[in-house]
């Protein structure tokens, strides 16, 4: 299973994004813009078989030989945007949230006990919630006139389109409810950059996302940052013990 995310990073007078791919064992950072082939070009994510636990952003659905985990966390900032915009019109934003949440409390709980899997019942239930807080989105947003949809309609149609990928954790227990190891990867590149607001040149930011790949790999296997850099810069870098297939 892989985790990934994205953020904008300024550099000179214009934006460039890094760009995550990781586990809990592992981190790799690359700098690109925002297209498809700059997502390929960290040299992870193409042909990646597993599971790929990711946000909304589009030029992820070109890696079709993953299966796709929609965070939950950022399905429920829109939702609560939308509902936070109208009150009694977008009610049905909150039912959706509501049997997210629901479905992630009955994952855990199966986890909690032991079990590998939700029931056929479970998974039935949890659906038919689903598709409820759909139909009810639709009865509160129709199109207008011209056939268009609103904001909160375009949001409707998303979560009719992408039920399987936003609803991947009930059927794989071990696919997180949200994509926080990449936020939490991310983290340190959106503190540099509130600390700095910019780096001078794409070197200096190619650099830098090249440092933290190797510091936050260190760290997650229980690695002092000043040991592994005093390691690079005399007997060479720390490298992780590779996995050992049974």
């Amino acid at each position: 299973m892989l985790h990934a995310d994205e953020t904008p990073a300024r550099v000179g007078g214009g934006f460039k994004y890094v760009h995550v791919a990781c586990t809990p064992e592992l981190t790799l950072f690359h700098v690109g813009g925002r297209g498809k082939a700059n997502i390929d070009a960290g040299g992870v994510l193409p042909g990646f078989t597993g599971t790929l636990v990711r946000d909304g952003y589009a030029p992820y659905r070109h890696l079709t030989d993953a299966d796709h985990a929609w965070c939950g966390a950022h399905l429920i900032r829109d939702l609560c945007g939308v509902h936070e915009s109208d009150l009694a019109g977008q009610q049905w934003a909150e039912v959706m949230a509501t049997t997210l949440l629901a479905a992630k409390k009955t994952t855990e709980q199966a986890t909690a006990a032991g079990r590998d899997a939700l029931s056929a019942d479970e998974i039935s239930h949890l659906r038919a919630c689903y598709a409820g807080a759909l139909a009810y989105g639709r009865e509160q947003n129709p199109p207008d006139r011209d056939g268009k949809l609103s904001r909160a309609g375009t949001l409707i149609e998303r979560f009719a389109t992408h039920r399987d990928m936003i609803l991947r954790f009930n059927v794989d227990l071990a696919v997180p409810f949200t994509n926080n190891q990449a936020e939490r990867d991310l983290r340190p590149v959106k503190l540099q950059q509130k600390i700095s607001a910019t780096w001078r040149t794409l070197q200096g930011l190619a650099d830098f996302a090249t440092l933290r790949s190797y510091l936050s790999t260190a760290t997650k296997h229980g690695k002092d940052a000043l040991d592994v850099l005093e390691q690079l810069f005399t007997t060479g870098p720390w490298l992780p013990e590779p996995a050992i297939s049974s």
